[in-house]
């Protein structure tokens, strides 16, 4: 009988997702000063980055887990006290002295380290996005509940003061009342492929890599360069596609300024036509209407907004535009921020700050995780 995710988050054993309804390990209490020890499941592309941000404050690099061995290896010579695993539940179930883990692996792998790692009372900082289905966040945001473990998702330009003072103006009413938002990418166009079906041959794998453990809860099947590296994003089994992958961040700062909660309904309006069983379409948009009549459209694909509603200004490749009764709020144009139509703000004086200003999205998960302020 077929395996589903739902099923493997439930039986995933006493050492993981099964303790969800045990007593929990809580993090301890530690000195602000205190070094950490920590883990990071996933070292290549992103989660490397994280890796090397991370390692800036000195705390301890203890274990490394990649289904990559020539990049495990890579990494391991700026870590040599670190131990290697090419799969995470070996680390889990061998290794104990870990007080914080860093999660960079492909979207279908996010919730499963997390859990495991909340269950132990270790601290998780996860890449976004933070699982790979609606169910998979849920499940996490009750086991947060259950423990005192600091968490942080690797939305970095939540951190930034370009996106607080977006936020700033938004929150000041300046825009009038705001009626709806454009938010548009030029992924996976470019970057990755998508509207692709699933290969019906196999491929010789190479022995760098750890197969199955790169599959993991997925559905098996055999190696093939479709899938890796990277190229992962493009497949409902593995990634989240365009809108999983960057829309966290380009959506994060009209979310924030607006206080928008839940949509009440969420339809995908228009596509190439490319998508198939395995894989959604290149291009697409998407509507999210909210309980007041808000709407906030996403394009993807290189689609863009009607190129009128910008006052003359060139429309970038990648972006978002926030529409008001009284103006417009550009932001990732020529500047990080801009008020449309230009003549009409020329002398526009940005609001004095209200939002604090942050260290870092790492620093701050660092300095909770020791205990301190984020």
């Amino acid at each position: 009988m077929a395996t589903t995710r739902r099923d493997f988050l439930k039986a995933a054993g006493a050492s993981a997702l099964g303790l969800y309804f045990a007593p929990t390990a809580l993090a301890q209490p530690r000195s602000p000063n205190e070094r950490l020890n920590i883990a990071c499941i996933g070292v290549g592309g992103q989660g490397g980055a994280d890796l090397h941000e991370v390692a800036k404050f000195g705390d301890n690099i203890v274990a490394l887990v990649d289904i990559d061995r020539e990049r495990l290896q890579g990494q391991a010579a700026n870590f040599p006290n670190a131990r290697l695993y090419t799969d995470y539940r070996m680390m889990f179930h061998g290794q104990e002295d870990i007080d914080a883990v860093i999660v960079g692996t492909p979207d279908h792998h996010h919730a499963i380290p997390a859990a495991m790692a909340m269950v132990r009372g270790q601290h998780v900082y996860c890449e976004k996005p933070l699982t790979h289905t609606a169910y998979e966040a849920r499940f996490l945001a009750e086991l947060h509940k259950k423990t005192n473990v600091q968490t942080q998702m690797g939305n970095q330009g939540h951190a930034s003061d370009a996106l607080r003072e977006a936020v700033e103006i938004m929150q000041s009413g300046i825009l009038g009342k705001v009626t709806e938002a454009h938010v548009w990418t030029d992924r996976p166009v470019g970057w990755w492929p998508q509207g692709v079906t699933k290969p019906k041959e196999a491929e010789e794998q190479p022995l760098k890599y750890s197969w199955d453990n790169f599959l993991g809860p997925a559905s098996w099947r055999p190696f093939h360069s479709a899938y890796q590296p990277f190229i992962w994003r493009g497949w409902y089994d593995f990634g989240t596609g365009a809108i999983g992958d960057i829309a966290c961040h380009s959506c994060d700062s009209i979310f924030w300024g607006l206080g928008l909660g839940h949509p009440k309904l969420i339809e995908v309006y228009e596509t190439d036509g490319t998508g198939t069983v395995d894989s959604p379409p290149e291009r697409s948009r998407t509507r999210f209407t909210f309980p007041d009549g808000f709407v906030l459209h996403w394009h993807d694909g290189r689609w863009k907004p009607d190129e009128s509603l910008f006052h003359g200004i060139a429309v970038p490749a990648n972006g978002k535009l926030i529409i008001g009764t009284e103006g417009s709020l550009l932001l990732d144009g020529p500047k990080p921020w801009m008020l449309l139509p230009e003549a009409k703000w020329a002398s526009y004086v940005k609001p004095a700050p209200t939002l604090p200003r942050s260290p870092g999205n790492h620093e701050e998960w660092v300095r909770a995780a020791r205990g301190g302020e984020p």
